[in-house]
């Protein structure tokens, strides 16, 4: 794995939604040369269609300019969970493609054949030589665009290697290898075709990695104060995944502090042993995660009751257990829980500080689907000369405004406390003994 060089300089962190939305269309006003965008999905919403036609302009005005964007390939091609049957996403892509002489490139990419199995989860916004990367993806409430939102992370790094680096991964994974069909154009593969390319995919997968170029002097440069160092990471499958086995040497090679954000509490085993040996030889913890509330998942009591709304109470079933387990680390002080909620807001931080000197600024929900089932990737930043300690330490200062610190298992609501459907449908689940098969999948 290559390190990228960085000045202190280049790399730039954003806390609201609404500066996410403003620096993603300057950015696309600014470029001139390549747009490269991943997201989970490009969404049919105000927002999502302000970005399409920014990015139809922005090639209208430069006609040289590259512009190609990665979606989820079954996510673009469903309405909204609870909606009636629709196109999904492709509908508006397609219809730009025919209202519009330029032509953009909306790349569909399918994991595996079903979303439950996984998804393409890769983050991560090229914009010349800027990267912006956020665990975002782009609608109304990622950026903002009415009265609620959903909170993540957000910054640019201006570094021509690592943007090459990023772009180069896309071209060779997707677009070379002809296995990431165009969602605006008419013609898809039929069932026959798609398998076909599921499975070339999938091996192609578990072998690729960033590739960086090499850097002149990289030791020389180590010595100067002012230099921080990079490394991208990408990760799919449970076998030689780059990006969780460097999450799980970050935690174990801990020695003084972690600061781990995540919306969903469910780490996978391994990662919790290792958080619970960095408890034990005395490193001090910080765990912010979404209230159930946060949960983008998350069912109102004037709301009708669906089955998927049962969730974040078993993602908050889950936080209980591991508080009550670890209940004297939070009374000696080692292990500080800090649940967030902002109204009806929704929260979608991940990721990794590690002893004021490493950030690990990922899309990974840190839980077990995105160790297994999903494509995911991340920036490991070794900011030794603490150049971004401050805004770091403003950020999470920010995000932790809107948090109840948890002191004791108590403070946390059991199955007791949740409304009659909840109730019901949790006891179902455990009489039924599935709630372990559904945590593989949470």
């Amino acid at each position: 794995m290559q390190e990228i060089i960085v000045d202190g300089g280049d790399i730039e962190f954003f806390t609201t939604p609404k500066e996410y939305k403003q620096q993603l269309l300057a950015l696309i006003e600014c470029a001139r040369h390549r747009i490269f965008i991943t997201a989970l999905y490009l969404q049919d919403d105000e927002a999502g269609r302000e970005i399409l036609h920014a990015l139809y302009q922005a090639k209208a005005n430069f006609p040289e300019l590259e512009v190609n964007i990665f979606v989820d390939y079954n996510r673009g091609q469903r309405g909204l969970i609870g909606e009636k049957a629709s196109m999904g996403n492709r509908e508006l892509y397609l219809k730009l493609a025919q209202d519009y002489p330029q032509t953009i490139n909306i790349y569909g990419v399918a994991v595996k054949r079903k979303e439950v199995f996984g998804v393409l989860h890769l983050k991560g916004m090229v914009f010349d030589d800027k990267l912006f990367y956020t665990g975002a993806s782009i609608n109304d409430i990622y950026l903002h665009q009415g009265e609620r939102y959903r909170l993540d992370r957000y910054c640019t790094i201006t570094s021509t290697p690592l943007a090459d680096s990023f772009c180069q991964y896309l071209t060779e994974t997707f677009i070379d290898s002809e296995l990431a069909p165009l969602l605006n154009q008419q013609a898809l593969p039929d069932a026959i075709e798609q398998k076909k390319i599921l499975a070339a995919l999938k091996l192609q997968l578990k072998k690729s990695q960033y590739q960086v170029t090499a850097q002149a002097e990289i030791k020389e440069t180590k010595l100067v104060s002012d230099k921080s160092f990079i490394t991208p990471l990408v990760g799919f499958g449970r076998r030689k995944n780059q990006l969780n086995q460097k999450t799980r040497q970050l935690v174990q090679g801990a020695q003084e502090s972690i600061v781990l954000f995540t919306p969903y509490f469910n780490l996978p085993h391994s990662l919790a042993r290792d958080v619970i040996k960095a408890l034990k030889r005395g490193v001090n913890i910080t765990v912010v995660v979404g209230d159930k509330t946060a949960n983008d998942f998350f069912i109102s009591k004037e709301e009708d009751f669906s089955t998927i709304g049962i969730i974040p109470y078993l993602y908050e079933m889950l936080l209980k257990r591991f508080v009550k387990r670890y209940q004297n680390f939070i009374d000696k002080g080692l292990l500080n829980i800090h649940l967030w909620k902002d109204g009806d807001n929704s929260f979608h931080l991940k990721g990794l500080r590690i002893d004021e000197r490493f950030h690990l600024i990922t899309g990974s929900n840190l839980n077990p689907r995105a160790w297994a089932l999903d494509l995911e990737n991340g920036l490991l930043v070794d900011d030794s000369a603490k150049n971004f300690l401050k805004v770091t330490n403003d950020e999470l200062v920010g995000i932790l405004v809107n948090t109840n610190k948890v002191t004791h298992f108590t403070d946390i609501e059991s199955v007791a406390d949740y409304p009659e459907k909840p109730q019901k449908l949790l006891k179902k689940i455990r009489i039924a003994q599935i709630d372990r098969v559904l945590k593989r999948f949470l």
